[in-house]
């Protein structure tokens, strides 16, 4: 695959750029496989439909054709499990979990790392990745197979995490 030079001007970033260098959706590190992609989790409902509203440009079409999205408000009710499951930006800031070039976080860098990107934050997304999988357990010990209204919270912040609890 031929590098692909990528330079993004949005509301958080203006002119950080950025090389993809994997082909999309392939090539992940060892122990890195979720199981949806950025454009399975934008058609089931993530974030409330506010996340990467400005972005489109950045990452393949096809990725928002189907994608709930609202512009204006983050609303609960386009989610998957019409719940809200997020902290605000300002939490995760503060939390030290925010990499200054994906000032919007893991799903921002999984969009990027799924479309290509590796970078030196990589390892440390990944063990965050591989950390919610306390929540799998959880929902596993406390709900039965398929009952998709037990732990809808927990459902719905694994799905921001790449985990389709649909199928436990």
């Amino acid at each position: 695959m031929k590098a692909r030079k990528i330079e993004v001007h949005d509301l958080m970033q203006a002119g950080y750029r950025y090389i993809r260098t994997e082909p999309e959706g392939s090539n992940f590190h060892p122990g890195f496989t979720p199981d949806l992609s950025p454009r399975q989790m934008l058609e089931l409902g993530v974030f409330g439909g506010r996340y990467l509203t400005d972005c489109v440009q950045e990452y393949p079409a096809s990725w928002f054709d189907k994608a709930r999205l609202c512009h204006e408000a983050h609303r609960p009710e386009l989610n998957l499990f019409l719940v809200n499951a997020s902290r605000p930006l300002s939490y995760w800031r503060a939390k030290g979990w925010i990499w200054e070039e994906d000032p919007r976080g893991w799903f921002q860098w999984y969009c990027r790392y799924y479309s290509g990107r590796r970078c030196p934050d990589d390892e440390r997304q990944i063990r965050r990745w591989k950390a919610m999988r306390r929540h799998v357990a959880q929902l596993q010990a406390h709900c039965a197979p398929g009952e998709l209204h037990c732990r809808s919270r927990q459902r719905q912040a694994l799905l921001h995490w790449a985990y389709d609890s649909r199928n436990l």
